[in-house]
């Protein structure tokens, strides 16, 4: 069986990125979180917060070790798998990233030493101004890589010379037409994606009765940001949507499944895209709904996939599923909010076990939202690595399809070790939960499983 060396560099650094944005995914909206707990702590006095701000520090500490490591590999891979795509814009690439680890990382990385280590030998301002200063590192470093990235989709400030490009224009490179919309749009995936998990934690400890000081104030903050950034989100969302339109009108098509653009286009609902027949099947529609999204006119046109030759076409399946997935799960997490805001005016929210119990599983939907977001914004560039520059194709390294499958398999089992490894003991954190400077209680059951059951609370409650 011959192996294609393109699909399986291109599947390696698809598996890699997808490990690794869950963790930046997290930390970014984390060191946030943890920052604002330390201002109100500073603020207020009460020990609560400082107990909160430690046991997510923990947290921190360990998933920002795992995206390192998962992250170097991404590096490397310009070099091993992709040195064509690095040869041709690696001019412009290459300071993108080198001055988000000198902006950003290294400052996460001193600052994380200051907080975790000078904790009780240093003022209590110098913490919370570390956790801050943390979190201006983590936004950094999405501002850089997201510019780098959103350079590749809508190239500008840069010449051509020999198939190179060289930059001309920094300020046109770093602010390219795509970037505020992207960089707006997964900060607040981040902090969505934080403050579901910190949501389940704190519903957890209210429904097996363990912590909850804690809970209530972990689920009364999720819900409040919630409820003010899922509805943000949305129109965050939609003016990306309408910026992508321009810039990059095939992904656009791709998302909507919209083949011909002499007609305003449907919102499906449900289809399967038949690249073939060039048609979708088992369609369930809107009539013209995409025309009124996107145009504002229900009448509205808007290029179809049959406008663009089938080379220059993206793949349609997993663009078109991963869409509606992040879509459905956007509406989802503004329902969350505002029911719990609903609950919270009347005086229930940390009683309402029929609320609390589905919130305690839904840490994962942030990171799933977030997973499909990346899968429409890199699947829908095809057949393109840097956009009207360099195909995908034309980027791979000389390098043959077996080394590239041997460490594609390489990497799945050494990500596989690292990452049960770290979920295992960030599991074990949650399952100590917050405690306090001088005494160590006595360590819950792991809240890896689905849910503490109720033999599990009734002992941790009989043994209190």
């Amino acid at each position: 069986m011959d192996l294609d060396p393109v699909l399986l560099a291109r599947l390696q650094f698809a598996f890699t990125i997808t490990f690794h944005i869950i963790f930046p995914s997290f930390t970014i909206g984390l060191s946030a979180y943890i920052a604002t707990l330390g201002v109100m702590w500073l603020r207020s006095g009460e020990e609560r917060y400082e107990k909160l701000m430690r046991f997510w520090t923990k947290i921190f500490a360990v998933s920002f070790a795992m995206g390192v490591v998962s992250g170097l590999v991404l590096s490397y891979q310009f070099g091993t798998n992709w040195s064509r795509f690095s040869l041709a814009v690696g001019n412009v690439i290459g300071p993108a990233i080198g001055y988000e680890v000198l902006t950003a990382f290294f400052l996460e990385a001193t600052f994380l030493g200051v907080l975790l280590f000078g904790w009780g030998r240093v003022p209590h301002w110098l913490s919370v101004l570390a956790a801050a200063v943390i979190a201006f590192g983590t936004a950094m470093s999405a501002f850089w890589i997201l510019s780098a990235n959103s350079w590749m989709h809508t190239p500008a400030g840069y010449e051509m010379r020999d198939g190179i490009a060289y930059p001309i224009d920094w300020l046109a490179i770093i602010f390219n037409p795509s970037f505020p919309y992207r960089l707006a749009h997964m900060v607040t995936a981040a902090y969505l994606t934080t403050a579901f998990v910190v949501l389940a934690v704190g519903a957890r400890y209210l429904l097996a009765q363990r912590h909850e000081q804690h809970g209530r104030t972990m689920v009364a903050m999720a819900v409040g940001m919630i409820a003010v950034l899922a509805p943000l989100q949305l129109f965050i969302g939609d003016q990306h949507g309408l910026n992508t339109l321009k810039h990059q009108p095939v992904k656009i098509a791709a998302m909507e499944g919209h083949w011909d653009g002499k007609v305003p286009g449907d919102f499906e609902l449900f289809a399967w895209p038949d690249e073939k027949t060039e048609t979708n099947r088992f369609a369930i529609s809107i009539p013209r709904g995409s025309s009124l999204i996107l145009t504002h006119d229900p009448n509205g046109l808007f290029p179809g996939l049959k406008d663009f030759p089938a080379k220059d076409r993206p793949p349609v399946v997993p663009v078109f599923f991963a869409f509606r997935i992040m879509v459905g799960i956007g509406f989802l997490m503004i329902g969350v909010g505002w029911v719990g805001v609903w609950l919270f005016w009347r005086g229930r929210l940390f009683s309402a076990r029929w609320y609390l119990w589905p919130a305690s599983q839904a840490w994962w939907i942030g990171f799933t939202a977030v997973i499909c977001g990346w899968i429409v914004t890199e699947t829908g560039r095809q057949p393109w690595i840097a956009t009207g520059i360099l195909r995908t194709a034309d980027a791979i390294s000389p390098v043959s399809a077996s080394s590239v499958a041997v460490t594609l398999v390489l990497f799945v089992l050494v990500y596989g070790i690292v990452f049960a490894m770290g979920i295992y003991y960030i599991n074990r954190l949650i399952a100590k939960g917050p405690q306090g400077s001088l005494v160590e209680a006595p360590q819950g059951p792991s809240l890896g499983s689905p849910l503490l059951s109720a033999s599990d609370a009734a002992r941790e409650a009989t043994a209190s």
